[in-house]
């Protein structure tokens, strides 16, 4: 072996020894913690988001003490009034006019008075109502004003109040006292005495105007499950519309396929054996249909997204700035999210984006379900927007915000982490090229968006909602559906409504149908509604005479009155629609912004059905009315128990007017058919079961605007591309070789129910 091999092996040697010590002193040691820095945009607001805000509980108190000491009626809390008491019921901001804002916002005006919108049940006078009053100024109110008639009208009657927790607490002890008659059909059917049995409500609840009488369908209740897939069979009606509690009724039974006067008929049927009994044993923890328990332990972590120089993002108070987005943020405790005041580059683009309502319409052969016509806005979709869990409904290092709430109490509620903030990396390009010819390059950007999260739980449905905001300057916003399905018991012709998915469960078709607000202000407020789509024509080829081609060429349109701006559900719309300003960008077009609908929706209910006029948003994919403070939203809490004449109709908001150059709304309504199957056990899964919409500039800019993202990359042939200051994803192994600080997983959800 020559000197130079030896010299050779001794170097080899060397740098292997070098190598292992580096692992043996580096094992063991921690990655350093990430080093956060400010985000690059600074927020100037200077607290004009918070004419928008939310009341803070001690704002809402406030408001309580006014109201028990100034007008001049007993109040008992509401969450032990009786119905012939008078409570308050809830109490929410009332948010300023537009005009007054806007003065505020972009005139230099005055603050518009901060005010709350507090709703009381008057069920101790001659003439029980419910009445809206206007309390303020906030935060030491001194004055209230009645605005139930000016808002709706006339008087709201009492019927169409909203049930309570406490009125539903009392109709469940009614229930029970029925169910002691009948004991041995009971013990019989379910293995029970009645005590251990879950029972849900429907609605709407009659026929008529005045009518307050509810089915109510009973499964099995198993702790740690949901129960909505295991009904017995038994569903009861009960009138619970006379003040006097004592005066409600029992008025009739439902069993597989039978109707009963009582559970006392229902009782002498069995011990006659005159009655079909299904026997259905009391299912157990571990075995019972839909359990969510995991059935494999966990493993390894999977993919965990964190920023490794902090949020790019700031939130403050209630407003939240992205990469030249600006959005005010929202929670209304009936109707959900709501944002205002969207703005993109420092312009406004939507005045005000919120949810109006979720309905969900069911079929069934059984009573209750087939009568079922949630309108989950007198539910409260905002009060029902619990702590999310971090780290599964939203990143582990999202921002997460309180919501606070005052309803069927005078107490203010807090649901704490009920809304989270995060930017998402959709993990795709927003745009992207490679070229292989004449020039050599690859040009590109992630697509990253800002998404403000909420989830409902309404029943057995959670719905998560979210807004996101694009770097192109595009909003999309999206309903997924998920948590339970509701249920019917098998039996006849049980499957013309469904799917069979258990022993003796159906599926029960629905659809979901939901609506949105969208006040757009491209350009300023007044704004045209403008359609292009493609028509054929056929030509004769210019260079052979002879010969004809069907050339595609763009048919425009301007739509001038809202008659026109109606597009029903489910039929052909245009597929360019769009909110066109009077101004044009540097190539001659007005600047717009399009309307891109995103749905599958079910067919809506029929005209003919007495009920419908209180859903008559859902009639149309696309509406585009006038903007008036008189019509500030599509439904009303109060339509749910009274839809045969609703407090609110939105049918009525399109009257013809003129759209040209006004201030317009867009009302959106999107959804899907569910048709439950084996696969919804034991949750509806969110895949296929997402549907929205997007807000999408259309010629507003001279070029997409994510020209000037800070993300975008760019590298030819000549240069190196796994050069940090060439290629910003090359500096991406130094800068994440850092360890997050994650927070400790903590849950408090469960503290307000």
């Amino acid at each position: 072996m020559n000197v130079k091999t030896v010299l050779i092996l001794l170097v080899l040697a060397l740098a292997t020894i070098f190598a292992l010590v580096c692992v043996l002193l580096t094992r063991g040691r921690a990655p350093s913690t990430c080093q956060h820095q400010p985000p690059e945009q600074e927020d100037t607001d200077d607290g004009q988001s918070l004419v928008f805000a939310d009341l803070t509980p001690e704002e809402m108190a406030q408001v309580v003490r006014y109201l028990q000491g100034n007008l001049g009626v007993p109040l008992v809390d509401a969450s032990r009034a009786k119905p012939s008491d008078n409570c308050i019921a809830s109490v929410d901001v009332q948010v300023p006019a537009k005009a007054e804002v806007l003065r505020f916002l972009d005139g230099g005006g005055a603050r518009p008075p901060r005010e709350a919108l507090a709703v009381l049940y008057f069920g101790n006078q001659p003439d029980p109502n419910v009445t809206e009053y206007v309390v303020g100024p906030l935060p030491t109110p001194v004055y209230h004003r009645d605005v139930t008639v000016r808002k709706y009208g006339g008087k709201v009657p009492y019927y169409r109040r909203p049930v309570t927790s406490k009125e539903y607490m009392d109709i469940n002890a009614l229930i029970q006292r029925e169910l002691r008659k009948a004991p041995q059909f009971l013990a019989a059917c379910c293995e029970s005495d009645g005590t251990d049995l879950a029972i849900l409500t429907t609605a709407p609840r009659g026929f008529k105007s005045g009518d307050r009488a509810t089915w109510f369908v009973l499964f099995h209740g198993v702790v740690g499950s949901g129960y909505y897939l295991s009904p017995v069979g038994l569903e009861v009606l009960v009138d619970h519309r006379d003040l006097h509690v004592s005066r409600w009724q029992l008025r009739q039974v439902f069993y597989n396929g039978w109707y009963f006067a009582s559970t006392g008929d229902l009782e002498h049927a069995f011990v006659a054996n005159s009655l079909q009994v299904v026997r259905i044993k009391k299912p157990q923890a571990e075995t019972v249909l839909g359990s969510m328990r995991p059935r494999r332990p966990p493993r390894s972590q999977g993919p965990l997204q964190y920023e490794p120089q902090g949020p790019r993002y700031s939130v403050r108070d209630n407003r939240v700035t992205f990469q030249g987005w600006s959005v005010t943020f929202g929670m209304n405790p009936n109707s959900g999210p709501r944002l205002f005041d969207i703005r993109y580059r420092g312009e406004r683009i939507v005045y005000e984006l919120s949810l109006q309502e979720a309905v969900a319409l069911y079929g069934s052969n059984c009573p209750g379900g087939m009568s079922t016509r949630y309108l989950d806005g007198s539910f409260g979709i905002g009060r029902f927007a619990y702590e999310l869990v971090r780290g599964l409904d939203c990143p582990y290092t999202a921002t997460y915000v309180d919501r606070h709430y005052l309803a069927e109490s005078e107490t203010p509620k807090t649901n704490q982490n009920s809304l989270c903030i995060f930017e998402h990396d959709a993990a795709l390009p927003l745009r992207r090229h490679f070229s292989d010819s004449q020039s050599l390059y690859y040009g590109g950007l992630r697509k990253n968006t800002l998404v403000i999260r909420a989830v409902s739980t309404l029943i057995n449905y959670d719905y998560i909602w979210d807004f996101m905001f694009h770097s192109s300057g595009a909003v999309e916003v999206r309903v997924h559906a998920t948590g339970y399905i509701s249920s019917s018991f098998l039996h006849g012709r049980g499957t013309d409504y469904g799917n069979r998915v258990g022993p003796h469960t159906l599926g029960t078709m629905h659809l979901h149908h939901i609506h949105y607000k969208v006040d757009l202000d491209v350009d300023g407020q007044l704004n045209s509604l403008e359609t292009q789509d493609m028509e054929y024509e056929l030509v004769k080829d210019p260079w052979s005479m002879q010969n004809t081609i069907e050339r595609p060429y763009l048919r425009r349109e301007r739509l001038e009155r809202e008659d026109e701006a109606a597009f029903p559900l489910n039929a052909p719309m245009p597929r360019y629609l769009s909110f066109a300003s009077p101004k044009p960008n540097k190539w001659g077009h007005p600047r717009s912004y399009r309307i891109q609908i995103v749905s599958f929706a079910g067919e809506h209910l029929p005209t003919s059905s007495p009920m419908e006029r209180s859903i008559s948003w859902g009639r149309y994919q696309l509406a585009v009315t006038q903007r008036k403070e008189e019509e500030p939203t599509s439904t009303s809490i109060y339509n749910q128990n009274d839809p045969w004449t609703p407090t609110v109709t939105f049918a009525d908001f399109i009257d013809n007017e003129t759209i040209t150059n006004k201030d317009l709304v867009a009302w959106i309504s999107v959804g899907f058919l569910h048709v439950p199957h084996a696969e919804d056990v034991p949750n509806t899964v969110t895949v296929g079961n997402g549907v929205g919409f997007f807000l999408r500039p259309y010629n507003y800019f001279d070029e997409d605007p994510s020209v000037e993202s800070p993300d975008s990359v760019y590298f030819s042939s000549e240069q190196d591309a796994g050069a940090c200051g060439a290629n910003p994803l090359a500096c991406v192994p130094p800068a994440a070789a850092c360890a997050p600080h994650l927070p400790p997983f903590r849950y408090g959800g469960f503290l307000n129910l």
